[in-house]
């Protein structure tokens, strides 16, 4: 059954800042695809309860439903569970943060930081150092020598988004990471036996969350959308979601 927490599992105290209001209506709204895409917030701190099998195929079944170039369906699904591959999946995670740490300016936040920049380090950081101890899926997208690996994304990406929208109407957590790209690449490609021919697309840490789901915080219509030519804006009119 979906659910918003364990049994059992008490959640994460809620930071100042922090709106337990919309928490609520964001956990009842998780029936509605509306409510599902505005509260799919990425979760970076998750609980050791397993995902049960039927929970995880749930979110599997949602990913063959999107759409696939010619419907080619040429994309593999990996759930990377025993200790060996985690352990590998770990040193993958090392090394993506030692190539994201400077690109984003990263540090390990103070004991006394309680911004909102520290605490979402302080839950990265907790992401990577425990990476070792959660279940993850390998998003994997056959090649084709008349597509560029951008073109084929199209196939396999919407595939990783229907995985984590199920995921957040089942109540568990999800995080896209780069853990299968940068010098962890070849690390998972060898310990999973993926085929050179294949594109390691995309990796997913998924489970029960520690603390709660919530709104996202994006960018409005009116700031990402043109109507017609680049610089006309697209003013939608009043609110949009039901």
């Amino acid at each position: 059954m979906p659910r918003n927490a364990p049994p059992g599992e008490a959640r994460a105290s809620s930071p100042p800042d922090h709106d337990a209001a919309a928490d609520a209506d964001a956990d009842r709204r998780a029936d509605d695809v509306w409510g599902v895409m505005a509260t799919a917030r990425t979760i970076r701190r998750f609980t050791d309860e397993p995902v049960d099998e039927a929970t995880l195929a749930r979110c599997l079944e949602a990913a063959t439903w999107a759409p696939s170039g010619a419907n080619a369906q040429a994309r593999r699904f990996v759930v990377l569970r025993s200790p060996e591959v985690r352990a590998v999946v770990a040193e993958a995670a090392a090394q993506a943060l030692a190539v994201i740490e400077p690109v984003y300016g990263m540090s390990r936040p103070a004991d006394d930081d309680h911004s909102r920049r520290a605490r979402t380090a302080r839950a990265t950081y907790e992401l990577h150092d425990r990476a070792d101890r959660y279940t993850s899926v390998l998003f994997a997208q056959r090649r084709f020598p008349t597509a560029s690996d951008l073109l084929l994304g199209g196939s396999i990406f919407p595939a990783m988004q229907n995985f984590l929208l199920a995921a957040r109407a089942q109540g568990l957590g999800a995080c896209p990471t780069s853990w299968a790209s940068y010098g962890g690449e070849p690390l998972v490609r060898a310990a999973v036996g993926v085929p050179d021919d294949w594109m390691l697309a995309g990796h997913v840490v998924v489970g029960w969350p520690r603390g709660h789901h919530g709104p996202v915080r994006r960018r409005p219509v009116a700031a990402v959308t043109a109507l017609d030519h680049w610089d006309a804006p697209l003013t939608p009119p009043g609110p949009l979601t039901p």
